[in-house]
């Protein structure tokens, strides 16, 4: 890929903003706050940690140096140029509250600012590394704790350019569709994360055809990614390709369910950033399993090359190896099956909320989960010959996100 195609490549979702100068300036200026920050204040315990393995691991210390280098060698402007400079930017992300931007709006500073390290040669390995994403999670554990406290309402007003309750914010999210009150401080919300976890109010959201098995709805408001039959037990995920690879999706330690979906399909979305981020049950049924794998939070596919959208290309990848919570539910319908409910988190926060437990009962279109604030998307993966048709169809360049609870999918 050259340099001019890397610039140009489209970021799914809105997360970040696509143009490579607002990006810069962002942590150009991000970098500049973080500097007055650490001159009076302590480091978090978390960062801390993050620093100390680093510095310990020689191995880790010269990816990540080797990895900040040679972003900077390809003229990317960082806002850093050694770790120990990243570590004071990390730190100030510990107690930042995203404002809303109607122009260049960062959804997920964290991955703003390893946009490029993480897809240089150095960063691969790196990223991958099983001690690094261990406290990469406990910072974003930091964090998160941070955004569901009460001091995260920073934003939460509706003064404009930075409040989400402003004129401009609401013509993106329209929170008339939401359950919060304008009359209350904060509308409501007791935190940014009880806020990004908004739930529609009732009947923003009915379910499609509720009675009807065959009709497989929408688990997530969510625009489609992929759709891949002949899924195998396992698979090169890691190639351009991206194939889905059954066994790496549902863990080693699950090789017979993983074996139920071999010859089936998978339909894949993802959210954007101004997307409820509640998950509901695609089908009617009892719930089989219900597990969180941990994994990686940054990792990109290498075979995509240097990606400027994050982790968009690697969406295939990340099934394999992100952080994950995924949710098996045994359809009221024996031809169905069983459907896996794979839900990634894939930058920033993004945890993975697990609500419906094994050997609950669920209606199509109950509410079985959520993600925390980040980015993040979805697999359904279905049995051998169980789907006759899906609604959406590629090409999925420029798709629009599908509402939950909508047909997705017909069984046979």
């Amino acid at each position: 890929m050259t340099d001019k195609e890397a610039d140009e490549r489209r970021r799914l979702g809105g997360w970040l903003p696509s143009n490579e100068e607002q990006l810069a300036q962002y942590r150009t200026d991000l970098a500049e706050k973080a500097r007055a920050r650490a001159a009076h204040a302590p480091r978090t315990a978390a960062v801390e940690q993050l620093a100390a393995l680093l510095d310990g691991d020689p191995v880790l210390r010269m990816d990540m140096t080797r990895a900040i280098n040679q972003a900077r060698d390809k003229g990317y402007v960082l806002g850093y140029s050694s770790i120990e400079e990243l570590m004071v930017i990390i730190d100030y992300l510990m107690t930042y509250a995203p404002p809303f931007s109607e122009k260049s709006l960062i959804h997920c500073p964290l991955n703003a600012v390893l946009d490029w390290p993480m897809c240089m040669p150095s960063g691969y390995a790196l990223f991958r590394d099983p001690a690094f994403n261990q406290q990469i999670k406990h910072v974003l554990d930091c964090w998160c704790g941070f955004l569901s406290g009460p001091h995260s309402r920073e934003h939460l007003n509706t003064s404009p350019p930075n409040g989400w309750f402003s004129p401009e914010a609401d013509e993106k999210i329209n929170l008339s569709q939401f359950v919060c009150d304008p009359d209350k401080p904060y509308w409501g919300f007791s935190s940014w994360n009880d806020f990004f976890t908004r739930r529609f109010r009732e009947g923003e959201r009915p379910v499609d055809q509720p009675d009807n098995d065959k009709i497989i709805v929408s688990p997530c408001e969510a625009a489609p990614y992929n759709i891949q039959r002949d899924v195998k037990l396992t698979d090169s995920f890691w190639i351009k390709a991206q194939p889905y690879s059954l066994l790496d999706i549902f863990s080693a330690g699950q090789r017979e369910l993983a074996q139920r979906f071999v010859g089936g399909s998978i339909y894949q979305c993802f959210l954007s950033a101004f997307d409820y981020h509640r998950w509901h049950a695609p089908i009617a049924g009892v719930i089989k399993k219900a597990y969180a794998l941990d994994g990686t939070y940054y990792s990109d596919a290498d075979a995509e090359g240097r990606d400027p959208g994050g982790l968009n290309d690697s969406q295939g990848y990340i099934t394999a190896l992100a952080a994950r919570a995924i949710i098996v539910i045994e359809s009221d319908d024996p031809a169905i099956g069983q459907v896996g409910c794979v839900f990634v988190g894939m930058a920033d926060v993004s945890s993975c909320i697990i609500e419906a437990l094994p050997g609950q009962r669920v209606s199509k279109g109950d509410e079985i989960g959520f993600f925390q604030y980040g980015g993040s998307t979805c697999c359904l993966v279905f049995e051998r010959d169980v789907i006759s048709s899906f609604v959406p169809q590629p090409p999925f360049d420029n798709a629009s996100s599908i509402k939950v609870k909508t047909h997705v999918a017909t069984a046979r």
